[in-house]
């Protein structure tokens, strides 16, 4: 396999550091959040790309056909169910934000410390 071919990987690697940094470096919990929606994102691309077998078909048996290369619809399933959980916790987590912001005024971190620990 050649490097570029392999490009689904480069934009993974990507997406997951991309963000790592932005739930490690920034201050805002705003930006923490959609930093963990990339992370998210990342992780299902590489699901995705690792369920696709080249020359492969949908896992329908059907009479006269027989050795035929198969592909697993187990990562496809799996990537829904945890598309839908990544979204209730999105959602979540923004609702602590608003709670958050009410509560202290502010959704930097630093800030939020700062009126915890004075």
């Amino acid at each position: 396999m050649e490097l570029v071919g392999l490009y689904h990987y480069w934009v993974f690697a990507g997406l997951l550091m991309i963000g790592f940094y932005a739930v490690v470096a920034k201050p805002n919990l705003v930006k923490k959040l959609v930093g963990l929606s990339l992370f998210q994102a990342a992780v299902f691309l590489l699901y995705i790309t690792m369920g696709k077998v080249e020359g492969a078909m949908a896992p329908i048996f059907m009479a006269g056909i027989e050795e035929q290369l198969y592909s697993s619809p187990l990562p496809q399933v799996l990537i829904l169910t945890a598309i839908v959980v990544g979204i209730s916790t999105t959602a979540l987590g923004l609702g602590i934000v608003i709670r958050i912001k009410e509560e202290y005024g502010t959704i930097e971190e630093h800030e939020i410390h700062q009126i915890d620990h004075p």
